[in-house]
């Protein structure tokens, strides 16, 4: 949940300082047009031929302030809108470790570090455990009603309950 607030604020502070260098361009790209457009009517040449009418700059300068007011936007969003559920960590059943052997300590604290789920070929490959004894031990810690074996194609995925 921090790390989405700090990106959402670090979002709206590069929005606001693009902002305000947008808006000085913009300012300043308007007033050297004025003076432009005043020496083509100070010459009796028609304002429509000024260079500053033919330009693209206005469009992109209105591009620019529409981007940053997005990411403004969703920054705002991000820092005070977005949702805990989002970003929130599964709160699991108490276990009272205690009454775990070595092993079984082992794969529950596996299946905990990976938010509460991992497949049971995953937990094979990081304990280095036969597939019979994984098994075993998750027939054991699923009749304590700990975790749960869903079928998943080959492999079963083990979620804590």
């Amino acid at each position: 949940m921090q790390s989405t607030k700090n990106i959402g604020l670090i979002l709206a502070g590069v929005s606001i300082v693009l902002i305000m260098i947008l808006t000085i361009v913009k300012i300043d790209v308007d007033r050297q047009n004025t003076l432009l457009c005043q020496k083509f009517h100070e010459q009796g040449l028609d304002v429509t031929q000024s260079p500053s009418h033919k330009g693209n700059i206005s469009w992109m300068i209105l591009s620019a302030f529409g981007v940053a007011f997005l990411m403004l936007g969703t920054g705002i969003y991000m820092l005070f809108f977005l949702k805990q559920a989002v970003m929130t960590k599964k709160e699991f059943k108490n276990v009272d470790l205690s009454k775990l052997d070595e092993e079984e300590e082992k794969i529950y604290g596996i299946i905990r570090e990976k938010e509460g789920s991992a497949y049971q070929t995953d937990l094979i490959k990081e304990t280095g455990y036969s597939k019979v004894k994984i098994t075993r031990i998750l027939d054991k810690l699923e009749s304590r009603d700990i975790l749960e074996r869903k079928r998943r194609g080959m492999t079963n995925i083990i979620v804590l309950k």
